[in-house]
């Protein structure tokens, strides 16, 4: 088996600061935590932007310059951007950050789709909401539409191939395969593909052993075993762990992080660091090496750090 790529989206645009004292929200706290992931043996950091001042997801192109450039001063980490934004965002507004960056790596949502974060809030009353805004963005999600549409994902194509973007397809469910393949026979996709499966999310397919595997075999049935390596995502505790160790034994990649996963252990916050270092022992167990940068970007095809525009 290949060596593994560990990914780590640090901060997200689905939790609240609320939520956990440990979510980086400053371009400085989300630089340190990639930087500090990338010195535990982190392959690729995937990165979203916050306002600063109250934690808010932003699409300013400036923040996420400022935090990919600095990650770039201390580590050769790979930095992938978020196209997914967050929720009121336009797809203009989500695609905007990566292609000023003219990042390697940039993430790729593969359907329109229910995503939702209201069963979160139980957990918490109005007042204990550290911003104005947090309340309604977990609760309001129960009437989210996340928007990806074939015209949307023609534009996200269109402008990574100009700019040298490798898409990390994001799949949260086997019919947004076969959009991929559409997408290959249309020419606006080209194997080979990098995909993370995302397992979890309430409105896509659970996060289990099951899923996975179902993800798997479609994708090898449609898109040719060859043409794709895959990454997965489980999102919450404890299937962050569960899916990185089956992925592990059939020979994909795993994403971590604070955006996907707040729990250490049970009723226990995490920080980015240490998720880290769980799903590392986890890989050693199962003898898949983490990959260096430089590996992995020879295994993705990716065009290099000096390419970047941070």
């Amino acid at each position: 088996m290949e060596n593994l790529i560990l990914s780590v989206a640090v901060t997200g645009s689905a939790t609240v600061p609320t939520q956990s004292p440990h979510i980086p929200i400053t371009p400085e706290q989300i630089a340190s935590d990639a930087i500090a992931c990338a010195e535990l043996g982190a392959t690729a950091i995937h990165i979203h932007a916050r306002d600063p001042k109250n934690g808010r997801p932003s699409p300013d192109k400036t923040l996420m310059k400022q935090i990919a450039s600095s990650i770039k001063a201390k580590s050769e980490v790979i930095v992938g951007i978020s196209t997914g934004g967050g929720i009121g965002m336009t797809p203009l507004e989500r695609l905007e950050p990566a292609s000023y960056c003219e990042s390697e790596l940039a993430s790729f949502n593969l359907g329109t789709m229910n995503f939702s974060m209201h069963a979160a809030a139980r957990h918490f009353k109005s007042e204990d909401y550290l911003h104005d805004w947090e309340e309604e963005h977990l609760k309001g999600s129960k009437r989210f539409i996340f928007r990806n549409t074939f015209e949307d994902m023609e534009l996200f194509a269109s402008t990574m191939k100009s700019k040298l973007i490798k898409p990390e397809f994001e799949a949260y469910d086997t019919a947004h395969l076969h959009n991929l393949k559409f997408l290959e026979k249309t020419g606006f996709a080209e194997p080979p593909y990098w995909i993370q499966f995302v397992l979890g999310v309430l409105g896509g397919l659970p996060a289990t052993p099951e899923s996975l595997m179902m993800m798997v075999s479609t994708a090898e049935r449609i898109l040719g075993k060859e043409n794709f390596r895959f990454s997965v995502i489980g999102v919450g505790y404890p299937m962050q762990f569960q899916m990185a160790a089956v992925a592990m034994a059939m020979g994909g990649h795993v994403r971590v992080g604070l955006e996907d996963n707040i729990f250490i252990n049970r009723g226990q916050l995490a920080t980015n660091m240490q998720l880290v270092e769980k799903v590392k022992r986890l890989a050693e167990e199962l003898e898949r090496p983490l990959a260096t940068p430089a590996e992995a970007r020879t295994m993705l095809g990716l065009k290099g750090l000096e390419a970047v525009n941070y």
